[in-house]
């Protein structure tokens, strides 16, 4: 981000909820992350591993996902200096490494952990694969489909339309500021990781993305986990139709070789993917292997 915008954005940030920096923004500034308000008492975190969300308002502090523990503890820094509310509730996406490795900086701060059930389950089974146990902050409260709280002002709810980069991703809502923080069911034009191991489909992704569209409205603003341009970690829901269109081109490709008799390396060989203008990165084998895999069972 360039450093003007970056230092604009982190004094909206602090204007809009009435707090005076403890010292200058020039001095306050980390040009090596992202930390702004988007709208309401809902902002956005981004540094290494998948973008978070969190709110701040007069009842406490949210967060959603938590990169990992250096990345967390900056996030933890920067909502003290706005608030001396309690933490209240961290809230995973998903299990995966860049999203709860940094869940253990808030050992001891805050009240309670939420995830859906099949995301404890895998970053429990990642942790002992790992042998990195001591180093995890589990989820304390689970659901299996829908999950609602009430923090101040602002209602959150939990949407879980089954597998998709894993099986146990969900999209958070925060409701009076209309912002969803998607996980990684949404890489923001960059090839996306599919986890077959932890229960990914490839062709239920597109129906999750679908279902998401005609939840949310034309208003809602999305936090991606991952974008291929750092600067549009933030969209639209047009962003969730391009990666539905993603997901439903990558089927068919597949499928279609599948079909004409290719063999997996014919397959994996493709450097594109026909319909697919706008997905850039180095990952395409990474879909590609997990949408054969998938399909061949």
């Amino acid at each position: 981000m360039e450093r003007r915008k970056f230092l604009t954005s982190t004094a909206v940030a602090l204007a809009a909820i009435g707090v005076a920096p403890k010292r200058s923004f020039a001095a306050m500034a980390d040009p090596a992350y992202q930390f702004k308000l988007l709208r309401g008492s809902v902002g956005m975190f981004a540094e290494q591993g998948g973008t978070i969300a969190w709110l701040s308002n007069k009842d406490g502090i949210l967060v959603v996902d938590a990169e990992f523990p250096a990345q967390a503890q900056h996030l933890i820094a920067e909502l003290k200096k706005q608030s001396d509310k309690p933490f209240t509730y961290l809230m995973n996406t998903h299990h995966h490494g860049d999203h709860t490795s940094g869940n253990i900086a808030f050992k001891g701060l805050v009240k309670h952990v939420v995830a859906h059930e099949n995301s404890l389950t895998n970053q429990k089974a990642a942790a002992v694969a790992a042998k990195n146990e001591d180093k995890q902050l589990y989820p304390d409260v689970t659901y299996t489909n829908h999950w609602k709280t009430k923090l101040g002002d602002e209602h959150i709810k939990t949407h879980y339309w089954g597998p998709g980069h894993t099986n146990g991703d969900a999209m958070i809502h925060f409701e009076n500021a209309n912002i969803v923080h998607t996980g990684d069911l949404v890489f923001n034009r960059r090839y996306p990781f599919v986890d077959n191991k932890a229960g990914a489909s490839v062709t239920n992704w597109s129906v999750v993305l679908e279902k998401a569209q005609k939840e949310f409205d034309k208003d809602t603003m999305f936090v991606f986990g991952h974008a291929f341009d750092p600067e549009k970690v933030v969209g639209t829901r047009d962003d969730l139709k391009a990666m539905q269109n993603y997901m439903e081109r990558l089927v068919d490709f597949v499928q279609s070789g599948i079909k004409a008799g290719k063999t997996k390396d014919d397959i994996l060989a493709a450097k594109s993917i026909p319909g697919v203008t706008d997905w850039q990165g180095d990952g395409i084998g990474r879909s590609l292997t997990a949408a054969y895999e998938e399909l061949t069972l």
